[in-house]
């Protein structure tokens, strides 16, 4: 078998000693498109930060991260900066944040390919024209000299993914790249991604809330809660017949477009505060399948099946499980877009 690009390893993060994260096991292989789902505090996020040495100072990491078998974490910083953008490259939410707003993009961009890939001059500034062009921005040569206040928010992102591929990474964290972006947009960026990684063979760990946009751009998925992996398998067993009741809550919240009307069932309450954790499943507090047994320490993630793992004591049947309408919001971009163009 071929090695993991990537093995996360009893991971833990704690902020001024509170722990955030509980033991991350997770492996990316290479070119394998993973995606991470859960509600905003779950650790997805500070899971790849702490992997990649972003915290700060205050987070205490511990575990192991390894890069094709070679252990990263607690590195010195220059082991860490050959990894970030070399080997592994992250974009995040917000791309106006995360671009420099007194530089110009072309500059930014060259400042890339001169770090990682040591190109100067011409060479430099053809590869970050080719870049601009490879992500779909259009007269290249001219928004070059532009500043990132001149470009819309989609273009800002198409921006720093542009940025993310100068150092030719194995691997592409795309932490949230559609939240700020509007429907139409959104599509268009998941796109961008899938062809992308069509056509260079880079992983990619998609994080995200929309489930349809996971599904549209992934192969495995993980289901994050309260600092620890829950449930976790390929996207058509676990959207066909989601077990963790939490991961069949995030279903039951997406609404239909097809069919009758029908009222969603939220989920109750809110993530717990990481300060005042339940002292047995997080998820006990708000589940309707909790049991006394919930109440006595935290379940493992096991195997379930020949391809998913699961951290429950009282999972939904599999008869109880009905196919979740996982591409609902997919249609819905996809008629957006259809109607835009």
């Amino acid at each position: 078998m071929q090695p993991n690009l990537v093995e996360l390893r009893g991971l833990t993060v704690a902020f001024d000693g509170v722990p955030v994260l509980h033991g991350i096991d997770l492996d990316v292989a290479p070119g394998e498109a993973l995606g991470l789902v859960g509600e905003s505090g779950c650790g997805k996020s500070v899971t790849w930060l702490a992997a990649l040495g972003l915290l700060p100072g205050k987070a205490t990491v511990s575990g192991s991260v390894k890069v094709e078998g070679r252990e990263v974490l607690g590195r010195p910083r220059s082991v860490l900066e050959d990894i970030r953008g070399g080997r592994i490259a992250m974009i995040f939410q917000d791309p106006s944040s995360s671009l420099n707003p007194v530089l110009k993009v072309g500059r930014q961009i060259v400042e890339a390919l001169v770090l990682h890939r040591g190109l100067v001059g011409d060479a430099a500034k053809v590869e970050a024209l080719r870049l601009l062009d490879l992500v779909g921005i259009p007269d290249a040569r001219r928004r070059f000299e532009l500043f990132p206040h001149e470009f819309s928010g989609g273009q800002c992102q198409r921006v720093m993914i542009a940025m993310a591929l100068a150092g030719q990474p194995d691997l592409l964290i795309a932490d949230e790249p559609t939240t700020a972006l509007d429907a139409t947009i959104q599509a268009q960026i998941l796109d961008l991604l899938a062809m992308l990684r069509a056509e260079t063979g880079m992983a990619t760990v998609f994080i995200s809330h929309d489930l349809g946009a996971v599904s549209q751009v992934c192969e495995r998925i993980c289901v994050m809660y309260s600092g620890r992996i829950v449930e976790a398998g390929p996207i058509e067993t676990l959207f066909a017949q989601p077990r963790h009741p939490y991961t069949r809550g995030l279903f039951d919240a997406i609404p239909r477009l097809d069919g009758a009307r029908e009222r969603l069932i939220p989920i109750p309450g809110t993530v717990p505060n990481p300060r005042e954790m339940p002292s047995g499943c997080a998820f006990a507090p708000r589940c309707a399948r909790a049991l006394d047994v919930c109440g006595r320490g935290a379940p493992a993630l096991a195997p379930d099946g020949a391809a998913r793992f699961l951290a429950c004591r009282n999972p939904v049947p599999t008869a109880m499980s009905r196919p979740a309408p996982a591409d609902t919001p997919r249609r819905e971009r996809e008629t957006l877009l259809e109607a835009a163009l």
